[in-house]
C-alpha cells in the first residue's frame, strides 16, 4: 500500500564552484608565452520543479540529503571548467518550501512551475586574470566559491473536497466561513 507523506524535511547542498587554473604558455618560437590559466566552471543549483505525476513527498523521504555536481576546474589555454549539472527535485503541485527558520521561500502551483532554492558556487579566476602590466607572470589562482547548503521542510498543501447539504438559509455558507479562518 502506498503512504500518503505531506510533509518531509531535506538538506540540500549546491555543488562547489571549481578552482581556476595556474599555468604558463611554453612554446618553442613563442618567447614571451605568459599565463594561460582558465577559469574554473560554476557549480550545479539545487532546483525544485513542481509536476502533475507526483502526488505525495514520498519518494523524498527516503534520500533526506541532495547534492548537486560540483564545477570542474580551469585549464591551461585559457579553456574554461565545466559548470556542473543542477540538481531537479520533482514534487508534487501545491508544494510549499519553508527554510529552518520558518520562513516561505516559495510556493509551487502551477504545473512546471520551478524554484531555485541553493544556488551553486562561483568558479575560481585562473591566473590569465591576474595579469597586469605590473605582474605580468602570476603565480596563483582562486579556488572555486563553495555552492548554499541549506535545510528546507516541503509541505504539500491538501485540498479537501466536501459538500454540505441542508435546507436553505441554514446557515450553511456561515458555519464554512467560520470553520476555515
Amino acid at each position: 500500500m502506498n503512504q500518503f507523506i505531506d510533509e518531509v524535511t531535506l538538506s540540500v547542498k549546491a555543488g562547489d564552484g571549481g578552482p581556476g587554473s595556474r599555468s604558463f604558455r611554453r612554446e618553442k618560437f613563442v618567447p614571451m608565452g605568459g599565463p594561460d590559466g582558465g577559469k574554473g566552471g560554476n557549480g550545479g543549483n539545487i532546483v525544485l520543479q513542481a509536476c502533475h505525476k507526483v502526488q505525495s513527498l514520498i519518494d523524498l523521504k527516503s534520500n533526506k540529503i541532495y547534492k548537486a555536481k560540483t564545477g570542474s576546474s580551469g585549464m591551461g589555454r585559457k579553456k574554461f571548467g565545466a559548470t556542473g549539472d543542477d540538481l531537479v527535485i520533482m514534487v508534487p503541485i501545491g508544494t510549499q518550501i519553508f527554510n529552518d527558520k520558518k520562513e516561505l521561500l516559495g510556493d509551487l502551483t502551477k504545473q512546471d512551475e520551478i524554484i531555485v532554492i541553493a544556488k551553486g558556487g562561483k568558479g575560481g579566476l585562473g591566473n590569465a586574470s591576474f595579469s597586469s602590466s605590473v605582474n605580468r607572470s602570476p603565480q596563483h589562482a582562486q579556488q572555486g566559491m563553495p555552492g548554499e547548503e541549506l535545510k528546507v521542510l516541503l509541505e504539500l498543501k491538501l485540498i479537501a473536497e466536501i459538500g454540505l447539504i441542508g435546507l436553505p438559509n441554514a446557515g450553511k455558507s456561515s458555519l464554512l466561513k467560520t470553520l476555515t479562518y
